[in-house]
């Protein structure tokens, strides 16, 4: 006798219309596994390209495993830089832990950037086997929507690739203070410029529509987290208040406003909680007046919210305890938290994994299930949109191929020379004819062989080429040693050793601007200065021999003094007296 085959399951059709696969899913889920969808926990794998089955708990509380079966997690951001291989292979023996629950729902992964040169566990990784692009605030200092398009659309492409199907970014604060740390991964501090740009970003990540071929973008950080007061950043408690002394709070809405209006599928708001506003001194993640009233209610954000990292525990970074991100709300309880932020309009917690709390809240009658319900269905219908019931594995050899390909990485390294900032060329040294006898600092010899004779002193040499990095503050905390704040200024005895070298030869500087570096006098002495936001030694070369067109323009002011940044309003854009270098500086060569 020949068995029945069992009747395919309503959500499991693709032939039916999303709304009816997505409530007939849903009805079939219970709390448990509704509470698992609320969290987008991260994960790390191991070098092989096999999950982590083992964790002594230090970073992640749970095994892989774990998460998916027991937990009924199935969103995660993946940590650190691995094969493009790997990466494709360990997705696919995620999707199949996935595919054996009860229900068989698959994973959305997720990342921070990974395409140009910033490696902060925090914020973004360094590219990696993925090709190198600027910094954003390279794209921004190009300002060309196109070339935006192209890139976020090489970045869709290389994420589907290894099964990335939610970029946790673009980040469109405005770069307003010049002291945050978070300045790298903006599109500068012009408000009209970043618009379009998020413009561009969305539709090359998302295409016409979010569908089958689309990495979902999460914009962040809503409703702009440029205005920290001192520059501090809100992951850390001495960083928790946004304030507006300039009046300024719509102006950084208008990137929002502009993504929102590209059709992006998601949104996060940041951790910063608003001070001397008429908004609740909640953090925003909490925020009813923001979320709600703000996102949801006058700009129409039908998409998902999902919160910033660790809002609700406390958690150990690097073996150190950090607090939960709960600012203002530091007395309640875990479970008083996740309610208030699901009563703001919050669907997902990022970096959490207690689905636990979420079951008690409703069994405890605080959360009706039917609240539930609705940010459950929002990441229900992306995952069905996105086709992931259909296509949850990739192709390893296809990933191998596809990640870092020669073209990609041809449109990075042009995209890293155009971005590059002619901000001095007094004399007329660039670009540098014939090959001089070069001394170099931060700069690869091998590479620098290419252009000139290498000599080993100042003295010997007819040029020198000293790269630099905007200076910081170290932070004791490891964590927040990655996230570089404070003073923009050299300190002595470095800035003395600096300028003595500029004083004994001829030296082209290129500072890479993760922020707004405070370099007066470097500005005066040095021969040529050249800004990067991310960019390979053979691209400045290229740009300073004449064998690449530098296009880049500043995409903040360069302050004149540490006393002019403290004095600034760190809403307002631009707001320093008397810049070295203001908005829009650069010289054509």
């Amino acid at each position: 006798m020949n068995s029945v085959p069992a009747a395919v399951p309503p959500y499991k059709d693709p032939a039916l219309p999303v709304e009816e696969r997505v409530a007939d899913l849903l009805s079939r889920m219970t709390l448990e596994e509704k509470a698992g969808q609320l969290f987008h926990a991260m994960l790390m794998m191991n070098p092989d390209g096999t999950p982590v089955t083992e964790t002594d708990g230090s970073m992640l509380p749970f095994t892989t495993p774990e998460l998916i079966g027991d937990r009924f997690l199935s969103h995660f951001n993946l940590l650190g830089t691995y094969g493009a291989r790997e990466m494709a292979q360990w997705q696919n023996a995620v999707q199949e832990m996935a595919a054996a629950t009860r229900l068989g729902i698959p994973v959305t992964l997720s990342t921070d950037p990974r395409h140009a040169f910033t490696d902060n566990v925090g914020a973004s990784f360094d590219a990696g086997a993925f090709s190198a692009w600027p910094e954003a605030l390279g794209l921004a200092a190009i300002g060309d929507p196109e070339l935006v398009f192209r890139f976020a659309d090489t970045v869709r492409r290389e994420y589907l690739a290894v099964g990335f199907r939610v970029a946790l970014h673009p980040q469109i604060d405005l770069a307003t203070e010049p002291r945050w740390a978070r300045q790298s991964g903006t599109f500068g501090s012009d408000a009209r410029l970043t618009a379009e740009l998020v413009r561009a970003y969305v539709r090359g990540l998302q295409g016409p529509e979010l569908g089958p071929e689309s990495v979902s973008a999460m914009v962040k950080h809503f409703p702009g987290g440029g205005p920290q007061k001192d520059g501090e950043d809100p992951h850390f408690a001495h960083g928790k208040e946004q304030v507006y002394p300039g009046g300024m709070r719509e102006h950084h809405l208008e990137p929002f406003r502009a993504a929102v209006e590209a059709g992006c599928a998601q949104m996060m708001p940041y951790y910063g909680q608003p001070v001397g506003t008429d908004w609740e001194e909640v953090g925003f993640g909490f925020n009813k007046d923001v979320v709600t009233g703000l996102l949801r209610e006058e700009l129409g954000f039908g998409g998902i919210v999902c919160t910033d990292w660790g809002l609700l525990n406390d958690a150990v970074v690097f073996g150190q305890v950090h607090p939960a991100r709960a600012w203002g709300l530091e007395h309640l309880t875990v479970a008083e938290r996740a309610a208030r932020a699901l009563d703001a309009g919050a669907d997902q917690f990022g970096g959490e994994q207690c689905p636990e709390v979420i079951v008690e809240l409703v069994r405890s009658g605080r959360v009706p299930e039917s609240r539930i319900d609705v940010s459950v269905a929002r990441l229900l219908r992306e995952k069905f949109v996105l086709g992931l019931f259909e296509n949850p594995y990739v192709d390893p050899d296809a990933a191998a191929e596809t990640v870092g390909r020669a073209d990609f990485a041809a449109l990075g390294a042009a995209a890293q020379r155009r971005s590059l900032t002619v901000l001095t060329n007094p004399g007329g040294l660039l670009p540098v004819r014939g090959r001089p006898r070069l001394y170099v600092e931060g700069v690869d010899g091998a590479v620098a062989a290419g252009y000139g004779e290498v000599v080993a002193e100042p003295g010997s040499a007819e040029l020198a080429v000293l790269r630099l990095r905007t200076p910081y503050e170290p932070r004791e905390n490891v964590f927040e040693s990655f996230f570089h704040s404070g003073s923009l200024a050299f300190a002595e005895p470095e800035l003395s050793r600096i300028l003595a070298l500029l004083d004994a030869v001829p030296t082209l500087v290129c500072i890479n601007l993760e922020r707004a570096a405070v370099i007066p006098e470097i500005a005066e002495r040095a021969a040529a200065l050249v800004a990067d936001y991310g960019a390979e030694d053979a691209a400045l070369l290229d740009v300073a021999f004449g064998r690449a067109v530098p296009e880049g323009r500043l995409p903040f002011e360069l302050p004149r003094s540490m006393a002019a940044v403290e004095a600034s309003r760190p809403d307002v854009p631009n707001d320093t007296v008397d810049p070295v270098f203001p908005y829009g500086h650069g010289l054509a060569l």
